[in-house]
Parts: structure tokens; C-alpha cells; sequence
């Protein structure tokens, strides 16, 4: 049986406020545990929630970055269920009334294509704590240094049909939300983790299968395997002629599989109620037209500036402008070295090549733009070849120095000189009789590989910085 895969997603994403939603807790990672736990965070009796603003801000630029409805007005529950982690038996989240209602996301997929990806919600709700296992033979420890972190959490519709465009648009998410600063999007951190919600039809059925939810998957990659694996335990379930429970599982990155954790709850289980000792919040249109104005040059809009101003085509464009980081570095080398596309390829294939094999971000590269743009202008008036170029940018990379330092240095010049360059080219056609011969005997397209050889030869006679173009005119000439 051919089997529709159906996905949906919800991610809860860290927002990048300073204190936590309800108390003046700081948020920092990797403090020790149980630092950063007032007595809000800890439920003492008498202790009351008070609204961080910032986090309200962030929700509503996330909606309006989106293009999602923004809910006026917004109440928080109580979502209740106890686990040791969560110190009030129950967590303050939004429920039938969230800050951020439907919108949509566009993806773009690697052959080119894009989706629409439908945005049910998006609500404000605090973390719980953390419980730690390894360190406790036969007990468990609570760090709650975590309860109370403001968390956005986005609900998409159930709108995603693979591996490939749950990915997609986690990343396109990331994008977003980092370009407009409401998080750091850290995945290793915590900050942005994803739920995932699976199931399986009948090709060309409109009725849902039943669904397993997959829980706090935290990288992108673990996404993609996860998915796979389950879709493949769903089959072989279904195909069979089983049934697939409704359930919670989680991922075993180790071992590459989903494993069942509970039984799935449901609304009800959670006996959701407005809170009693939080005010609805209700927005203006002052405050929610402030707060567009505030808002960046978004990705998807820099992705089409690129493509109109620049000329780049729409995969070069989506890279560049996958990060704010990343599109400001290109945009300050193409500035500088006066060829937006010769930019674009040094920044995608080089920089962004040894950043990969560095495992290093644009954030902490070692070489600042205005230095690639001027080792782009070097090639650009002839003054070094696109080869001498690579080893001038290792040396930089290294800290040697900018590119002119290095060129001088280590004696890089192109040699452009026509005089100089023709003495070697006759120097390599009397040296090699027989390649002559057989080129001026070789028909059109063998006289083009032929003439690979020759200018080797002469590359290697002038340590690789005769001007290429020059050569293979001068070849070209002698030859003939």
C-alpha cells in the first residue's frame, strides 16, 4: 500500500529577554543549578507572576513577521500536570486565546520549488525546569534554572509531507527569528526545540491517520533522521495490518529509532483555566503599528532585493540571505570589491567552505569583509590569478596579514608583462616538439584540451603567476 506522510510541527522557541516571563530570574545558559530560581520560579506560597513586556513584543513581531493575525487580546491558562520538574503543578500558557492566531510560511525546497506552509498558532508560555539523571546513581536531581524562561510556541497546520520540507522550514524558522532578534535560535542550547507530530494515510485519502508525537528533537539533522524512522515504524505497522497508538516517543539519536515515553494527552487531560492571577493582555494599535515599524529587512525580502540588485540567481540568494550575519558580510564585500557576483561566489564556496571544515560561524570569521574585498580586487585588475587568489586567502585566514601585505610578501605578482609571458610561451612550444605536432594536426575540439598542456607548462614556468587570459592568447598566436 502507497502510504501520504503527514506532519505537523510545533516548536518552542526561547525568547531572547534578559529575565524569565513572570520574574526577574535572569536567563543566562550554563549557570549553576538552581542559581537563577526566585521564589516566583520556585511557587512559594504568596507568590505572584508578573508579565515580562519584552517577551509580549517579541510574540507579536514573530505574528507580524508572518503576516499572522495578532490576538488584541490575549488570556493565559493553567495548563495542569504534575512532573517534579514543574515546582506549581501546573504551567501558565495560553490556550483559547493566544497572542498570535493563523498566518502562513513560505519554504523553499533544493529543487527550487517553494510551499506554503499554514501557521496555526503561535503563544506565549514559560519552560518548565530540567530533570538531571546521570549524575544520581539511583535518583534524579531538579535544575530549576530553566522554569520560567519565556517560550514562544509556533504550531504549524498539519501541512508538511516529508523529511525534506520539515527541515526546510525549521531552517527558514531559525532564519526568521534570528533576523528579527527575538532569539538566538540555539538548538544545542535549548533554545529552539521541536515537536513533531506524525502520521500515515492512504494515498489520496483526506482522513488523518493516527498520530505519534515525537518530543523535543533538537537539531536539524536529528529532525530529518527522526521522520524517516518513523515513518518507516508507521509502515511496516500499518502494512502488516496493525494499528498505530496514539502516543508520546522520543528519539534515541544513539541508536537512530523513536521509543514509546507515554500515552498522548489529550486538551482535556490538561484541565486548562484562565489564570487567575494574570490580566488579559490587550493590544492597541499604537503599540502593534510601533513594533511593525521596528521590524528588519526580512529573509524572504532580502532574498528578492538580492536577486533584483545584485543579479544573483534565486539558490545563491537564498544562501546569502539565510543569515542576517551572513547577507551583511556579502553585502559589505560586494560593496567594497565593485562584482556582487564574484562576491557571492568567493563568500558561498571559500568563506563559507573553511567555515564548514573550521566549524566556526560567520560571527567569529578571522577574515572581515573588507579584506575579501580586496583580495577580490586584486583578481579584478589582473594583479593575481583566481588560483594565486585561493592561496593568498589561506594565508589571510591564517593571519598573515591583508591580501596586498601577503601578495608582496610572498612575491604573488601576476605576471602580466607581454614581453616576459612571450618569451616563456616560445620557451615551452621548443621544448616540447611533439605536443606541438600533435596539435596543429588535432581537429577543433581535441586543439582545446591540447592546449591544457601548454599552459600548464608554462604555469609551472612562471610558479603559477603568469596572467592566464594573456597565455592562452599567446598560445593561441604561436601555436596557430
Amino acid at each position: 500500500m502507497q502510504f501520504e506522510t503527514v506532519i505537523g510541527l510545533e516548536v518552542h522557541l526561547q525568547l531572547a529577554t534578559q529575565s524569565k516571563i513572570f520574574s526577574g530570574s535572569a536567563t543566562t545558559f550554563g549557570a549553576e543549578p538552581n542559581t537563577q530560581a526566585s521564589a516566583v520560579d520556585l511557587a512559594m506560597p504568596g507568590m505572584l507572576p508578573v508579565l515580562n513586556e519584552r517577551a509580549v513584543r517579541y510574540a507579536v513581531m514573530f505574528g507580524l513577521g508572518i503576516g499572522a493575525d495578532i490576538g488584541r487580546r490575549s488570556v493565559f491558562d493553567r495548563k495542569n500536570y504534575f512532573y517534579p520538574d514543574l515546582p506549581k503543578g501546573y504551567q501558565i500558557s495560553q490556550f483559547s486565546d493566544p497572542i498570535v492566531g493563523r498566518g502562513t510560511f513560505e519554504i523553499h525546497l533544493e529543487d527550487g520549488s517553494t510551499r506554503e506552509i499554514g501557521i496555526t498558532r503561535a503563544h506565549l508560555e514559560e519552560d518548565a525546569g530540567k530533570s538531571l539523571h546521570e549524575d544520581f546513581q539511583g535518583a534524579s536531581g531538579i535544575d530549576l534554572n530553566r522554569a520560567g524562561t519565556p517560550l514562544l510556541e509556533i504550531v504549524t497546520e498539519p501541512d508538511i509531507r516529508s523529511a525534506e520540507e520539515a527541515v526546510a522550514y525549521l531552517k527558514a524558522l531559525h532564519s526568521l527569528v534570528t533576523y528579527l532578534g527575538i532569539s538566538d535560535g540555539n538548538m544545542a542550547e535549548g533554545s529552539m526545540r521541536c515537536d513533531i507530530n506524525i502520521s500515515l494515510r492512504a494515498a489520496g485519502s483526506d482522513t488523518l491517520g493516527t498520530r505519534a508525537e515525537i518530543k523535543n528533537v533538537n537539531s536539524f539533522r536529528f529532525v530529518e533522521k527522526a521522520i524517516q524512522h518513523e515513518i518507516e515504524r508507521q509502515s511496516d505497522i500499518l502494512e502488516d495490518g496493525g494499528k498505530v497508538v496514539q502516543e508520546t516517543r522520543l528519539y534515541d539519536a544513539d541508536r537512530n529509532e523513536t521509543r514509546p515515553m507515554r500515552s498522548k494527552e489529550v486538551a482535556n487531560d490538561y484541565r486548562y483555566f484562565p489564570e487567575p492571577d494574570l490580566l488579559p493582555v490587550v493590544l492597541d494599535e499604537a503599540f502593534i503599528e510601533e513594533l511593525r515599524a521596528s521590524l528588519p529587512e526580512l529573509p524572504r525580502e532580502k532574498r528578492a532585493r538580492f536577486v533584483s540588485d545584485y543579479g544573483l540567481g534565486d539558490y545563491d540568494a537564498g544562501v546569502l540571505a539565510a543569515s542576517r550575519a551572513l547577507a551583511d558580510y556579502f553585502e559589505a564585500v560586494a560593496s567594497e570589491a565593485g562584482d556582487a557576483k564574484i562576491a557571492a561566489n568567493w563568500v558561498q564556496v571559500e568563506l563559507l567552505g573553511r567555515l564548514n571544515r573550521d566549524e566556526r560561524d560567520i560571527t567569529d570569521c578571522p577574515v572581515p569583509a573588507a579584506q575579501l574585498a580586496q583580495l577580490i580586487q586584486r583578481i579584478l585588475d589582473n594583479s593575481i590569478s583566481g588560483k594565486i587568489a585561493k592561496q593568498v586567502f589561506e594565508a589571510m585566514w591564517n593571519g598573515e596579514g591583508d591580501a596586498d601585505s601577503i601578495i608582496a610578501a610572498k612575491g604573488l605578482q601576476q605576471v602580466s608583462d607581454s614581453g616576459e609571458l612571450e618569451a616563456m610561451v616560445e620557451a615551452v612550444i621548443a621544448d616540447n616538439p611533439g605536443q606541438v605536432e600533435q596539435y596543429r594536426a588535432a581537429d577543433e575540439g581535441k586543439r582545446k584540451k591540447l592546449v591544457g598542456f601548454f599552459v600548464g607548462q608554462v604555469m609551472k614556468v612562471s610558479k603559477g603567476q603568469a596572467n592566464p587570459q594573456m597565455v592562452n592568447q599567446l598560445l593561441a598566436e604561436k601555436l596557430g
